[in-house]
């Protein structure tokens, strides 16, 4: 009985260390791609979820359609084509003429793929094995990216690149805008967009004006960098340049969320990022949050983060002080009122 005893506080201790570590003082634990794992994730949360990002898979959920199974078994993509769409303008296919797309949560500096699981059944990888560039693309963005798995997925200018399970023929782009962060691919690899052309491009830059905004496309940001506001001095924005916020009914020790169900419809957590897709950032308690709901989370200083729904484009603050605790995010994780 004493040595079980022992053996239990010897456990217990070396949790509780953990724990300290990845939230306190120290630097937190990493995993292979340099990314602090959050130590602090509470009991029962799943093993394995679909990376955490829900309907970002497609209303579906399941994947349909041949191309979808296998799960995340990478089809080979050959001859790459260019497809010129009246809404998207140019943008990349297989050889077959399916559309292929890219994802905002995966990373493209360096190559980095997010979607796993049941997200690679709806979004099924490309293989890099065997594939061509179209004609008039340079052959030097296209690359490749190790997963998980050891397959090796496509990427074009450092995005991986998939398919989508509900594209069932050739010239269909059904997963353009789901869940705000899949979006077809350019022959450049950038993000296919409506209204494209010398158009769009006139309006986009009457809205930088606008809003005083003059750091490029969302593509151009880190994962998580900094933005100085006029109003609030330096804040945290993501990738896209949405500001980024703290509640203040969460707890960072023991790290905790008060904002589940319908808040997260209203305040979307902000998926992981890698820590070297950061600017500016102070990266002391830099972890992912394993929620209860099975989302993952990213955190500064081990506050969980979200955005605003409220906020519709770079540069908003309308989530600054909504009813007295929620407040844009300095980069040391501390709040900004």
């Amino acid at each position: 009985m004493k040595t079980w005893r022992n053996a239990s506080l010897a456990v217990t201790a070396a949790a509780v260390l953990a724990l300290t570590t990845a939230c306190g003082q120290e630097k937190g634990t990493q995993n292979t791609n340099g990314q602090s794992v959050g130590a602090a994730a509470p009991a029962g949360a799943p093993a394995e979820n679909a990376g955490g990002y829900g309907s970002d898979y497609g209303s579906g959920g399941a994947a349909q359609g041949g191309a979808a199974q296998g799960g995340a078994e990478a089809g080979p993509a050959g001859q790459l084509a260019v497809w010129d769409s009246k809404e998207l303008g140019k943008v990349l296919t297989d050889s077959e003429g399916f559309t292929l797309y890219r994802f905002d949560k995966d990373s493209a500096s360096p190559p980095k793929s997010n979607c796993e699981g049941e997200c690679a059944k709806t979004w099924p990888v490309v293989s890099a094995d065997g594939a061509k560039p179209p004609a008039g693309v340079d052959a030097s963005l296209m690359g490749e990216v190790t997963r998980a798995d050891g397959t090796k997925q496509l990427t074009l200018d450092g995005w991986p690149l998939y398919r989508y399970a509900k594209d069932t023929k050739p010239g269909e782009a059904k997963g353009q805008g789901v869940g705000g962060t899949w979006y077809a691919a350019s022959p450049e690899g950038k993000k296919a967009a409506a209204d494209s052309g010398a158009e769009g491009e006139e309006e986009a830059g009457a809205a930088e004006e606008e809003s005083g905004e003059d750091a490029g496309t969302p593509a151009d940001l880190a994962g998580l960098s900094v933005r100085k506001d006029p109003k609030l001095g330096e804040v945290v924005v993501d990738k896209n340049g949405m500001t980024v916020y703290r509640f203040q009914k969460d707890s960072a020790w023991p790290m905790k969320t008060a904002c589940t169900g319908d808040c997260l419809k209203k305040w979307p957590v902000v998926a992981p990022v890698d820590k070297n897709d950061t600017e500016g950032i102070k990266l002391k308690g830099f972890v992912t949050f394993d929620r209860p709901d099975g989302i993952q989370q990213q955190t500064i200083d081990c506050w969980p983060l979200y955005t605003f729904a409220g906020d519709k484009k770079p540069g908003d603050t309308n989530g600054q002080g909504v009813g007295g605790t929620w407040f844009a995010v300095s980069p040391e994780g501390k709040v900004v009122k």
